[in-house]
């Protein structure tokens, strides 16, 4: 067996009425800015309200930062770092979906940095230049289940100016604590659900069949995908189902477990520079248009094929024989989750710009294609996104 490391520093709280521990547990600071998105959903079903006065019965003040967009860009991230840096936050609470939590990660990289967050960027046109200086601590509660990013030091931005949407993290951009409470998620509308989750599915998936696997980060994938074919349909189909929203929460936590210790492959690289030219396309209505086509490209190549059975019987094809019983199994969990229908054309994405879309990913993502077991070529790689058109 191979040699691995294992570092997830984070402390987990998860569970129905976790959202109390942030009122009794120890803050790592005394002032928060709390980033939300811009939509109504965290003022609206009272998220917000909730928070604050935890946060004042554990004798903290804040701020509240409130502009994250779906697909959070870079101007935001350096607005609120100068929030927090003009009002004196010494920690950063991020309040809602994978947008806000990665966005607090950014946040409190820029509160605690000089010059641009891109200076800091490894792809694309960052400089890959080092951190000058320890983040501000991260609390995360997170009202959804897709990202893991409550358990992960990952996050997500997009330049606008070049459509380049890159990961960056650190050792140093783990949460201090998160919150899973996933009586927060009851209020996610059924198609939000579905994109969350598949998410969370595919962030397990391809970190299994990555080329960077530990006996660690295997067994939380199997799980994960274990958890959300079998609860994902339920909660999609109602959202108030205590236990499928529980279990669909746990997935999306142990997917981040599996983002620390594998990470994705090359289909998060191509959702990223599809989304990073067509912001409004959610994060995971792209996974799932392209994951069709992206995983029966490596079943055909025989890429790992024990692996893919396995992931077809995580899913619940027990009689699963071959890689692209996967793809089978992935395609009917689709269906039960109604978004089988997924058309890029809906959000103005064009069929000639495969290739375009294509080397985007390998020029601003390119390390995630390093992980894939099937080496692709371009026109392969174009081939996914052609074929992912509708």
């Amino acid at each position: 067996m191979e040699q691995f490391t294992y570092f997830m520093p984070t402390k987990l709280f998860f569970g129905a009425g976790a959202l109390d521990k942030l009122g009794t547990e120890p803050l790592p600071g005394k002032k928060a800015l709390i980033v939300i998105s811009a939509g109504t959903s965290m003022r609206k079903y009272g998220y917000l309200d909730r928070v604050q006065s935890l946060l004042e019965k554990n004798g903290a003040d804040y701020e509240v930062f409130d502009k994250i967009l779906a697909n959070p860009v870079k101007s935001h991230v350096m607005e609120g770092a100068a929030l927090a840096k003009e009002t004196g936050c010494d920690f950063v609470v991020g309040l809602g979906g994978g947008s806000s939590i990665d966005s607090a990660k950014a946040i409190a990289v820029m509160a605690a940095n000089g010059g641009d967050y891109w200076d800091y960027i490894n792809g694309g046109s960052g400089k890959n230049q080092p951190l000058q200086a320890r983040p501000l601590p991260i609390v995360a509660i997170t009202t959804t289940a897709g990202t893991g990013t409550e358990a992960d030091p990952w996050s997500v931005i997009t330049k606008e100016e070049t459509g380049e949407k890159i990961g960056f993290g650190s050792d140093m951009t783990y949460p201090v604590f998160s919150v899973i409470d996933p009586d927060l998620m009851e209020s996610v509308p059924p198609h939000l659900t579905a994109y969350q989750g598949f998410d969370a599915l595919f962030h397990s998936t391809e970190g299994y069949i990555a080329n960077n696997v530990t006996p660690v980060s295997d067994m939380f994938a199997l799980k994960a995908i274990e958890l959300v074919g079998e609860y994902l349909p339920r909660a999609v189909k109602d959202g108030t189902d205590k236990e499928a929203r529980a279990m669909v929460a746990l997935a999306n936590t142990l997917s981040g477990f599996v983002e620390c210790m594998s990470g994705c492959t090359s289909e998060h690289s191509l959702e990223h520079a599809l989304s990073g030219f067509h912001p409004e396309v959610p994060h995971g209505a792209g996974l799932i248009a392209i994951s069709l086509p992206y995983y029966k490209m490596f079943a055909d190549h025989n890429a790992c094929p024990d692996r893919f059975i396995a992931m077809a019987k995580a899913l619940g094809k027990t009689g699963a024989a071959a890689p692209d019983d996967f793809v089978a199994a992935l395609s009917a969990l689709q269906t039960a989750c109604g978004v089988d229908d997924i058309k890029l054309s809906a959000y103005g994405v064009q069929k000639d710009e495969a290739r375009k879309i294509a080397m985007h990913a390998l020029d601003t993502m390119g390390g995630l294609f390093e992980k894939d077991r099937y080496k692709m070529s371009l026109e392969e790689i174009a081939s996914i996104m052609e074929d992912a058109y509708k």
